[in-house]
């Protein structure tokens, strides 16, 4: 099974993903996403650690693919646990190609995807009516489109660069070339959705020295656009009000931990959770179970 992590706090975990680890013989990990529910993972649960940091890939794609085909064949439950979505910039999909093409059955849980949840975790609607009604989102390590660069001259869409710390001054280069508004909002958003979660903002003809200043490190993902800009939903922000059980209607202000409460993988593996569907097991060599980003 191959399903998606979220951008790192367990709260954003799926039910799906949570029954998917409380279930695995085999756990095959990144570095981003979830991680911290590794601990709770049974003493009988293998796992195994994949993980890559910017310009270090210790164990390469198609490694990874051959421990998944491996271990699924061995009659195991793979879980495959990515950060975000397995198949937005995960290489998820190489590696249903690369299972299926051995004969193992895969399932893909979609997951919270960083592409959308860091901009809304730092208050950036993506998309806002008035304001740009279209997102795009590349992958940093490439040079960025030129629909891209298009968009954000005319003003008609949102940016979402993940991966994109390290090539943040060739995208305000090629943005400045492109004849993009050098006051367009720009916002970086390290370690989304986690306590250590910082925002950096900028317009984009300082956006690159501003990183630099704040010495931004990945994992980050980078948005350009009007929606970027600070004062967007000011008009929206008010004091935050007491937590309330009542249903009035209050949106409750966030939790100071809001990964307090997530249950445990080992606390999952003794809760009556819903009954998977018969497509989710598969026949002949086991099959693939995971969490992707």
């Amino acid at each position: 099974m191959l399903v998606g992590g979220g951008p790192g706090d367990p709260d954003l975990l799926t039910l799906r993903a949570w029954r998917a680890l409380a279930e695995a013989d085999v756990v095959v990990a990144d570095r981003l996403g979830p991680r911290s529910v590794l601990d709770d993972l049974g003493p009988d649960v293998e796992v195994i650690d994949v993980g890559k940091t910017p310009g270090h890939h210790p164990v390469p794609q198609h490694e990874i693919n051959r421990l998944l085909v491996e271990h699924a064949r061995r009659g195991r439950r793979v879980v495959r646990l990515k950060g975000g979505d397995p198949f937005v910039l995960g290489r998820g999909g190489e590696e249903v190609l690369a299972c299926r093409e051995a004969g193992i059955p895969v399932e893909v849980v979609p997951g919270v995807t960083s592409a959308l949840a860091a901009p809304a975790a730092a208050g950036v609607p993506v998309t806002h009516r008035g304001v740009v009604a279209a997102v795009m989102v590349v992958n940093g390590h490439d040079p960025v489109p030129a629909s891209a660069l298009a968009g954000l001259r005319d003003e008609e869409l949102t940016l979402v660069v993940l991966m994109g710390v390290a090539g943040l001054d060739d995208l305000c280069a090629r943005a400045a070339d492109a004849g993009v508004d050098p006051a367009m909002p720009l916002a970086i958003v390290e370690r989304a959705t986690t306590a250590t979660q910082r925002v950096t903002r900028a317009p984009l003809r300082d956006a690159a020295r501003a990183a630099r200043e704040a010495d931004v490190r990945a994992p980050a993902v980078v948005v350009v656009g009007r929606v970027a800009a600070p004062d967007l939903l000011a008009a929206h922000h008010a004091p935050a009000e007491p937590r309330v059980s009542e249903a009035h209607g209050t949106l409750l202000p966030p939790r100071s931990d809001s990964s307090a409460a997530a249950p445990s993988v080992s606390e999952a593996r003794g809760t009556p959770l819903p009954p998977r569907s018969d497509s989710s097991v598969g026949a002949g060599h086991g099959r693939l179970v995971g969490t992707a980003g």
